[in-house]
């Protein structure tokens, strides 16, 4: 196993241990970030490295992106159970997730490698630091703003991430494509 493929597995490993610092009341909320922090580093580097080293894999190309939607999902369900972010904009965040794997399994099954977008890439860099702002939880209006803004710039950039997949990858599901 090579070294990206170690940091998205090492991803994995720290979802349970974040999980259980969100939502055990002695561990003080800063020591979730910290995981939540080194988790999404290790997103960064495993992809860099893998294309910087050409030891992209077929693992790392179907892990990889497994372990960003574990590490968000389960921040988000979370952060739903302490009541900071509505559980309705969660369903809508991994439901989004949900619609774009089934997309990419039907384009495989043709052959076709669809890239993430420029709207995918900013939805996620939002959700993350909605995430973070999320996990800090400070007390006060302005961080409170912070955190709203954050969330409803997430609920945006996932729909409109996800119309602009499905806008330009519709001839992925057009019947005349389809060889049933």
């Amino acid at each position: 196993m090579n070294l990206p493929n170690k940091l998205t597995m090492f991803r994995v490993i720290l979802i349970p241990f974040f999980v259980a610092a969100m939502l055990i009341a002695a561990i003080p909320d800063w020591a979730a970030f910290v995981i939540f922090v080194v988790a999404s580093v290790t997103d960064f580097f495993d992809g860099y490295l893998a294309r910087k080293n050409n030891q992209v894999t077929n693992f790392g190309k179907f892990m990889d992106p497994l372990a960003d939607k574990l590490l968000v999902g389960s921040a988000a369900i979370c952060l739903t159970a302490l009541g900071r972010i509505p559980a309705w904009i969660v369903v809508v965040l991994i439901g989004r997730e949900f619609v774009i794997s089934g997309f990419r399994l039907v384009a495989a099954d043709e052959g076709v490698v669809i890239a993430a977008s420029w709207w995918g890439k900013s939805k996620t860099v939002v959700q993350l630091f909605m995430i973070m702002a999320l996990v800090l939880h400070f007390d006060g209006t302005a961080w409170h703003v912070i955190e709203q803004v954050l969330i409803w710039a997430s609920l945006a950039l996932t729909i409109v991430s996800l119309a602009d997949y499905i806008f330009k990858n519709r001839a992925v599901l057009s019947e005349k494509n389809r060889h049933f």
